[in-house]
């Protein structure tokens, strides 16, 4: 395959983590609001991944003001809200609409995770109905949305079953560019499942999301790869004894900063995308204790701006 020439996109995980905001290490002082920060932050950077629309619905007002306040060619991935993924969702939190779908005993579960099927079919339309905005950017200007991350749950394993529902996606979101991140280690343990889920993946049009984490036989393992012509790169750090500690934050878990060095190693295999036709790659830091992602990210866009294929 003739060589493509590849655009990588870098960025972080939220713009919003507390322990980034408190740590005054990235932000000014004087920047106060949301609204604020993700303007300084989209001066930084050119993507970022949505991480809010994954704990509540998102509104298409949200998705308006994200555009309004980034510069034009700034890119969000959005993660789907839980239920998408088959996770539990808080009750608390669902729209009036899905809740009015409930039983009384559904609504008195404080996270739902079994959604009956028309709850979980509006879901998917008031999800991807949100992100209208993204979709179709201001007049005169293309679209601001990069990819819609469905980062599955570790019970989420290789069977036929799983394989049917990824296969329901694109129907479900007619039109939405799709990444699909596995925790359970099934879909790649070996040649032959990496090979099978790759092609099913290509074959649906669905985005591999590789990743960098920990090294353990219940953990995804680090590749880089790519079954279409847009690639997705999770960076989760490696704090491997973080990793399988209980009652922590997201930010304690991924709470890693990598070398220089490191991040050149596995920049030589994000380069060669571009001999898999891959014309655009994103680029993400899930290590989003205080400012460990925006350091990582700038050093990793820096590298893969002047680095050359080998």
């Amino acid at each position: 395959m003739a060589e493509t020439r590849t655009e990588f996109l870098v960025g972080t995980a939220s713009w919003t983590d507390p322990t980034l905001v408190k740590s005054d290490l990235f932000y000014p002082s004087y920047l106060k609001s949301a609204e604020e920060r993700l303007r300084f932050y989209a001066t930084q950077f050119r993507t970022v991944e949505v991480d809010s629309s994954y704990y509540a619905l998102p509104s298409e007002r949200n998705a308006e003001l994200w555009r309004e306040r980034t510069p034009p060619g700034f890119v969000f991935n959005v993660k789907a809200f839980a239920w998408l993924t088959q996770h539990p969702a808080e009750t608390a939190r669902l729209p009036k609409n899905i809740k009015e779908m409930l039983t009384a005993e559904q609504l008195g579960e404080p996270r739902l995770g079994r959604p009956p099927a028309k709850a979980l079919d509006m879901a998917f339309q008031m999800f991807w109905s949100a992100l209208g905005p993204l979709r179709e950017g201001s007049p005169g200007e293309a679209g601001t949305l990069g990819m819609v991350l469905f980062q599955f749950p570790p019970y989420f394993t290789m069977k036929p079953a799983n394989f049917d529902y990824l296969a329901s996606l694109p129907a479900r979101m007619p039109g939405a560019p799709i990444a699909v991140e596995f925790r359970h280690p099934s879909w790649v343990a070996d040649d032959r499942a990496r090979a099978e889920t790759m092609r099913f993946l290509g074959e649906h049009r669905l985005c591999y999301v590789s990743i960098d984490a920990p090294a353990d036989k219940s953990i995804v393992p680090s590749f880089i790869d790519a079954t279409g012509e847009q690639a997705y790169v999770r960076f989760h750090g490696r704090n491997r004894e973080a990793w399988f500690k209980r009652n922590i934050s997201a930010a304690e878990r991924y709470k890693y900063l990598y070398s220089e060095r490191e991040l050149a190693d596995r920049s030589k295999e994000i380069k060669l995308l571009s001999r898999r036709g891959v014309r655009r790659a994103f680029v993400i830091f899930n290590n989003c204790y205080r400012n460990f992602g925006i350091l990582n990210a700038a050093t990793m866009a820096n590298i893969l701006k002047h680095q050359e294929p080998r």
